[in-house]
């Protein structure tokens, strides 16, 4: 009970810090499908669900990730705290146009996945040597987080009748 009311009040103290920092990752994710994995004959269903995200600074790149969300009356109250395995896969979908200079390991998309302090975030960075884009995600924890990850690479190449092609490496340091 006192872990609870410990909790409570870290999370009443810290919202006002982390409130300016959410519009940044205001980012919805895209829905593209879900599929029940353990079923559950009185409350919903364990899942496991698919969303794709394009990335806010890089025109022409989508990532694809996987992640599983726990059924049960708590997972149907979001209270549940979720797994910190999945999957990731980032491609080129079009010509390749780096909007703005960023760091490596810059957030793309970062979500809540438990009541308190636990998010899985996708970060960025480039292997200027190949002139690849790095993707990876992961989930963390405010304690204790998880060494579980997932990376995808985008090689930067030409699009359709494009034949000059950005450098990472110019952008992203």
């Amino acid at each position: 009970m006192r872990r609870i009311l410990a909790a409570t009040l870290v999370a009443i103290v810290a919202l006002p810090l982390v409130l300016p920092v959410l519009p940044a990752f205001a980012q919805s994710p895209d829905l593209i499908f879900r599929r029940s994995t353990v079923f559950r004959l009185l409350s919903p269903n364990d899942k496991l669900a698919t969303y794709g995200i394009d990335d806010p600074q890089v025109e022409g790149v989508a990532c694809h990730f996987t992640v599983p969300e726990k059924g049960g009356w708590a997972g149907a109250f979001g209270l549940a705290e979720e797994f910190s395995e999945a999957s990731l896969a980032c491609r080129q979908i079009g010509p390749i146009r780096i909007t703005g200079r960023s760091s490596q390991g810059d957030v793309v998309f970062r979500e809540g996945r438990s009541f308190f302090f636990k998010r899985v975030q996708i970060v960025r960075g480039c292997d200027a040597r190949r002139n690849v884009l790095v993707y990876m995600i992961y989930s963390d924890k405010l304690i204790d987080g998880s060494p579980q990850n997932s990376t995808s690479t985008v090689p930067i190449m030409p699009w359709g009748q494009q034949t000059e092609v950005v450098r990472c490496g110019d952008f992203i340091s």
